[in-house]
């Protein structure tokens, strides 16, 4: 896995995505708690698809300090994808 140590560059977008990830989160949250009383479902899969992919980019990028870095288009894909080697828990 990315360290801080081993690669501060890498590390830092690591969690550059978690902090997008719960901003957005957290932002869609206060949207549906206090903005507006009806979710309008395909903006509401938008939000969820793009918190998704900061988490996905984490979790696959975990390990990849130059994928992190500066992807291709194609590396990019792939780190966007939904992880096949996690385990959905709780």
């Amino acid at each position: 896995m990315i360290t801080q140590d081993s690669d501060p560059v890498a590390w830092t977008l690591l969690i550059d995505e978690l902090r997008d990830a719960s901003e957005h989160l957290s932002a869609l949250i206060t949207q549906m708690v206090k903005g507006r009383p009806i979710v309008i479902e395909e903006d509401f899969g938008v939000q969820i698809g793009h918190i998704f992919a900061h988490l996905n980019r984490a979790w696959n990028g975990r390990n990849d300090p130059q994928g992190m870095k500066n992807p291709t288009d194609e590396q990019r894909s792939v780190l966007t994808s939904f992880p096949i080697d996690l385990e959905p828990c709780g």
